[in-house]
């Protein structure tokens, strides 16, 4: 007879090896002064390499590119690893100022004025995916290539009928089984903030990202990694700040509308299949908002933080799609 399993003593499936994690402190942390008296905080490895921007999202930091400096970085890249304003060990807007637009001009400033490359690749998800194409239309010969992934696609606004012959919504995200955390953050983000009233709380609320929200790929973070991600946001401050573009619908003031059409620049589409807090229409909003294109190429056993679930195929895809710039 054969003894059946139940559901609740399953034990996971062994998932594909990924590069080590490196210590907490591996890297060394600089800052440069980018609008006015605010700093950006920022890892540059590999100086003299073809440069890789890797722009993070939310709920991340910096640290979300942990698996991938050191592997690009023997590919022969420079990589340059910001924490947008108000993320991580950047600095808070004196003026609670925070956009797309401005995390763009940020970008823009580090890389360009400060670390003195007129012309880099970019690679991102989440918000952070939304930066690089905001900066790929704003600063239009800026970016060589660049790789997106699980985030919310380009829209072409001035042909809806492509996304009605698809049969697809024009809307970049749907709400989803957990799609509630854009309506608190964004619409009732001061009642949020009174919840979140300690350091253990907040770290709570985003280890509740990487855990049971269905954003990741089951099994892709253990207890040293969800530590290790959330420890940025214990302070209230640092993760309201977070939640400025989930406002931005709900009349949070902008800097300036950002440019968010469709992209001409060369681009590699990613998709970790896993996330369901991304459309699953991204895929095909991708290649309509993507004028010049590579995929989408579906990323097995990943979802939202594909950098780090799939660190593995990211660094060796990343490498190979850059080579000829270097």
């Amino acid at each position: 007879m054969i003894a059946l399993r139940s559901r609740k003593d399953k034990m996971p499936l062994p998932r594909p090896t990924q590069p080590a994690t490196p210590d907490k402190d591996a890297f060394t942390i600089h800052k440069a002064r980018v609008d006015g008296d605010l700093e950006l905080a920022f890892i540059r490895e590999g100086v003299g390499g073809y440069p890789l921007l890797l722009v993070h999202g939310y709920p991340e930091t910096k640290r979300i590119w942990w698996r991938n400096i050191a592997p690009l970085v023997d590919a022969g890249y420079e990589v340059i690893v910001p924490d947008l304003r108000g993320y991580g060990d950047s600095d808070l807007s004196a003026t609670d100022a925070y956009d797309l637009v401005l995390y763009s001009k940020d970008l823009y400033t580090l890389v360009h004025d400060v670390l003195g490359h007129d012309r880099c690749g970019a690679i991102a998800g989440d918000v952070g995916g939304a930066v690089i194409c905001e900066m790929a239309n704003r600063y239009t010969d800026f970016f060589d290539r660049m790789i997106f992934f699980n985030t919310a696609a380009p829209i072409d606004p001035e042909r809806p009928e492509w996304y009605a012959e698809r049969g697809i919504t024009m809307m970049p995200l749907e709400d989803g089984p957990t799609g509630d955390y854009r309506i608190r953050q964004g619409r009732d983000s001061k009642e949020l903030i009174a919840e979140l009233d300690t350091p253990a709380r907040c770290r709570r609320y985003v280890r509740d990202f990487y855990e049971h929200r269905l954003w990741a790929a089951q099994y892709t973070f253990g207890e040293s990694d969800y530590d290790f991600m959330v420890e940025p946001f214990e302070d209230i401050r640092r993760l309201a700040a977070s939640w400025a573009p989930y406002q931005l619908q709900y009349g949070r003031p902008m800097s300036e509308i950002p440019k968010m059409g469709p992209v001409e620049t060369k681009t590699l589409i990613l998709y970790g299949p896993e996330d369901q807090v991304v459309s699953k229409d991204f895929p095909k909003q991708c290649e309509l908002g993507f004028r010049d294109r590579v995929g989408p190429l579906y990323v097995p056993e990943s979802g939202h933080f594909l950098q780090w679930e799939r660190a593995d195929i990211l660094n060796e895809v990343a490498a190979f799609f850059f080579a000829d710039l270097k």
